[in-house]
């Protein structure tokens, strides 16, 4: 039994690429996207503009993966699109922290913002199919590749917060995009995924083919929570740090970066997690786990005490592991091989997309209207969000059966 499960487990250099992948991709984030709003509040743009650029993401996610995924199901090597979507987006971030440290027309950033997420939205989706196409225990073994995100979204807080002292600066969004162009490079060197299938109609190659998954009863269930958690969840990236900083925090970067730290337990677990519970115990579990980080940030709100920030962003990691890295093996094991790298990017579409691009903006109105100009704001903020995690934990307990399609061999056609 052992030396069969040794045959079969996937060569080193085809782990180590794919970890290092991720590595670059989460190190990448981690330099930027927690530091972002303390940038721009720092050059004194107010919400709203912070606003628009959170927004980039989102409405990037609308646009963009699941159609890069139908080309990488159809047209052309997954690897190859990751690597130009790498090297094209790093270019386009670079300028665009350019223009906010030369003091120019902040619009110019946001525009330039809204282009590389445009080109960089398909990368995790994408580096997910990848992935699972190339490993022969993908359940056992993803996780373990996909901690090389954790890591270097870890190593790149610790770096702008302790060495680049970047809380505030520009500096933070150069390290990401030079790091994003190294990790270009890696893609290409990738071992060759071709696409599964051949396909002309207009409408696989738009990717329309990936909204049939929706007619399962579990999956329009799962694909509805994840919109609707990804609501609440909008605030965690753009408003932790402010609320951090305005505790007190002079390292908000390295303090979000505690997340990751339950992320690698929680990665580690997920080998033995997935054999011994029922997807639909785990996506529970972070449901609820998500509701009471937030909690713990209302308490904060009302104390005055980071106590419960560092308690909360601590736990992301388990919340964050448990929902979406569940989420991309269960749709790896039930969804056919022809369309699943446009079922990735429905995901990020449904998280990335409309969910945050939703939350992004009621959570910025719900700041104006809570916190801005009262700090004692923050608890009846992080109170709501978080009950509407509590509704959606009960409404996807309620709806999701847990039943229906069964895997799919992963050479499947």
């Amino acid at each position: 039994m052992a030396e069969d499960l040794a045959r079969t487990k996937s060569p080193p250099r085809v782990m180590g690429g794919l970890w290092l992948m991720f590595f670059l991709l989460g190190m990448s984030v981690g330099f930027y996207v927690p530091t972002m709003t303390n940038i721009m509040s720092a050059r004194g743009l107010g919400s709203q503009l912070i606003q628009w650029a959170w927004l980039a993401g989102p409405v990037a996610s609308l646009l963009s993966p699941v159609a890069v995924g139908a080309l990488a199901d159809n047209r052309f090597a997954a690897q190859r699109v990751l690597g130009w979507a790498g090297v094209i987006s790093a270019a386009l971030l670079a300028a665009a922290f350019a223009c906010l440290d030369s003091n120019l027309s902040p619009w110019w950033f946001v525009v330039l913002l809204f282009s590389s997420s445009i080109v960089a939205a398909p990368l995790w989706s994408t580096l997910a199919s990848v992935s699972m196409f190339h490993l022969t225990q993908g359940e056992r073994e993803f996780p373990l590749v996909r901690l090389g995100g954790t890591i270097g979204w870890m190593l790149a807080g610790f770096l702008t917060s302790w060495v680049l002292g970047a809380d505030t600066s520009p500096v933070a969004g150069y390290a990401g995009a030079l790091i994003r162009l190294l990790g270009g490079f890696v893609a290409f060197t990738l071992p060759d995924t071709p696409p599964p299938g051949r396909s002309r109609s207009w409408r696989t190659l738009m990717g329309f083919d990936a909204f049939r998954l929706l007619k399962e009863r579990d999956h329009c269930v799962f694909f509805s929570a994840t919109a609707l958690l990804s609501i609440p969840l909008a605030a965690f990236y753009m408003w932790t740090p402010k609320h951090l900083a305005d505790l007190g925090d002079a390292k908000p970067t390295w303090t979000m970066a505690f997340g990751q730290f339950s992320e690698i337990a929680a990665m580690l677990l997920m080998v033995s997690l997935m054999t011994r519970f029922r997807v639909k115990t785990l996506l529970l579990a972070a449901l609820a786990l998500s509701a009471l980080r937030y909690g713990l940030f209302a308490w904060s709100g009302a104390t005055g005490s980071m106590v419960g920030m560092w308690i909360g962003v601590a736990i992301h990691g388990m919340c964050y592991t448990f929902y979406f890295i569940t989420a991309q093996m269960f749709l790896d094991r039930r969804v056919p091989l022809r369309v699943r790298s446009q079922a990735q990017g429905l995901l990020s579409l449904f998280s990335n997309g409309i969910g945050t691009l939703i939350g992004t903006i009621v959570v910025r109105h719900l700041y104006d209207l809570m916190v801005a100009g009262d700090p004692g704001g923050w608890t009846p903020y992080w109170s709501i969000l978080g009950g509407m995690i509590v509704l959606i934990t009960l409404g996807f307990a309620f709806f999701y059966v847990g039943v229906g399609a069964g895997d799919h061999s992963r050479k499947a056609p």
